[in-house]
């Protein structure tokens, strides 16, 4: 699963620290996000889209046909 987290919060000018906070979740989590290492939860990609102001549509993007 591909994502824009590590966009989005670029341009939200959050650091990796802030975000990790904000959704309760360690900085490595945020990384292993970031880096397509790991798969949130679906409450935490809700979480994640609410803190970067989009939707988890809009934020992960699932391969056609899976």
């Amino acid at each position: 699963m591909d994502n824009l987290v590590r966009e989005l919060r670029g341009a939200a000018g959050l650091r990796q620290e802030d975000l990790a906070r904000r959704v309760g979740v360690s900085r490595q989590t945020i990384i292993s996000i970031e880096n397509g290492r790991y798969n949130p939860s679906l409450e935490l990609a809700w979480k994640l889209s609410r803190a970067l102001g989009t939707t988890i549509e809009d934020l992960f993007h699932f391969p056609e046909g899976d």
